[in-house]
């Protein structure tokens, strides 16, 4: 075989591979940069930001609708789950430092309202999710 032959299909070979296993950017990937998510109540002075890539996402796709339970099933949750992170915040040497960096300062007796509560809870379920963390949870699997 012709020597110029050989090289062309080399060369046809090795570009197909490249483009098989190259990967670009694509306007769907560059869609989805998350915006931190603000979880707040203007009348009482509460916000939460969450920043943990992937949050927004699991909040529109993979959470329960907001009605699914009430206020005060998602507040009588996070005040298991706050007590569990702060806890894990406290003790740095048994858990990752990477995720429970920051303590939650959450009043058991303030109503929240249901925007603030169902947000946080589901962030508790997103880290759940995500790392593969069970909080110990009464009722929660």
């Amino acid at each position: 075989m012709n020597t110029f032959i050989k090289n062309s299909i080399y060369i046809l070979i090795l570009s197909l591979f490249v483009a098989c296993f190259s990967t670009y950017p694509t306007a769907s990937s560059k869609d989805k940069a998350e915006q931190p998510v603000v979880i707040s109540n203007d009348s009482i002075e509460y916000q939460i930001i969450i920043m943990d890539p992937g949050f927004t996402t699991f909040l529109y796709s993979i959470a329960k609708p907001k009605e699914f339970y009430s206020n005060n099933y998602y507040q009588s949750k996070n005040i298991f789950y706050v007590s569990e992170w702060n806890m894990r915040v406290r003790s740095p040497m048994g858990y990752s430092r990477g995720i429970f960096e920051q303590l939650i300062d959450y009043d058991s007796f303030t109503d929240y309202g249901l925007e603030v509560n169902y947000k946080l809870f589901n962030y508790f379920k997103f880290v759940e999710y995500k790392y593969r963390i069970n909080f110990n949870v009464p009722g929660s699997r």
